[in-house]
């Protein structure tokens, strides 16, 4: 028998899987306090809904179809808020658990106003879907109420982990089209709203508040980063670079002899 001088290749190592931080029970107790508070008006709504179809009672007013479509549609404004106030939250209170409720947020938002434009399609166009085009066209408030809807729809897509692994950096430049369905949305209620615009005002000053607030900060970063890019020391030049251009700096002649 014949044994061979190399050795066998060592076995390569499993990599050691890390495992995954816990969440605290404080936290997921939270979470699931907001999922409830989250759910209570659409179940609420769906409640008188039910009240209606069976005995005929105005538990949603004189035009209930006018009813669901702005129950539905303020929540989803109202989420929106919700979402993009957790941002300023977490660098107010320096606490960074407020990130976490960002995304559930904004997925709310993405249901209410799904269901709002169901309602839209299924109650008041009454199935004629094919409508929709024409009114997009022919009234600018539901022209930026769908922009905003179909903004909302790629972000709900990504919004898992697995997604914002494939994206990377562009998952936030993605997402940050939640500042134009903001606006987009505090629009459409302000356009359809035509005598009493109070509420629409509350909503575009909260809006406002918190687009601000993000502007300024952004600003800060600049400056900061302006301001330690000119304290750094500029960069000596390597020692190689340095006897080089002494050896090549021409020696001066020695003074002449006095006779």
């Amino acid at each position: 028998m014949v044994l061979s001088s190399e050795r066998a290749p060592p076995a390569a190592r499993p990599r050691p899987v890390r495992p995954k931080p816990r969440t605290p029970g404080w936290l997921t107790a939270a979470k699931v306090v907001v999922h409830l508070l989250c759910v209570t008006p659409l179940a609420l709504l769906g409640w008188r809904f039910w009240e209606v179809f069976k005995t005929g009672s105005d538990a949603l007013g004189a035009d209930p179809i006018a009813t669901i479509e702005h129950f539905t549609g303020q929540w989803a404004l109202r989420f929106v808020l919700f979402c993009l106030a957790m941002t300023p939250l977490r660098q107010l209170t320096g606490r960074a658990e407020f990130i976490r409720f960002r995304r559930m947020l904004g997925l709310y938002a993405f249901v209410y106003a799904t269901v709002h434009l169901a309602a839209y399609l299924g109650l008041d166009l009454r199935g004629y879907w094919t409508q929709i085009f024409a009114e997009i066209i022919k009234r600018p408030y539901i022209t930026v109420g769908f922009s905003a809807w179909l903004l909302l729809v790629p972000l709900a897509i990504t919004s898992t982990t697995g997604w914002m692994r494939r994206l990377g950096r562009n998952w936030g430049r993605l997402h940050k089209a939640i500042y134009a369905i903001g606006v987009l949305a505090v629009l459409h209620f302000w356009w359809l709203v035509k005598s009493d615009i109070r509420e629409p005002l509350l909503y575009a000053s909260i809006l406002a508040v918190l687009l601000a607030w993000r502007g300024w900060k952004a600003i800060s970063r600049r400056r900061t980063a302006a301001a330690a890019t000119a304290a750094r020391p500029a960069p000596r030049p390597p020692a190689a670079a340095t006897a080089t251009a002494s050896s090549t700096r021409p020696k001066a002649s020695p003074p002449p002899t006095a006779h």
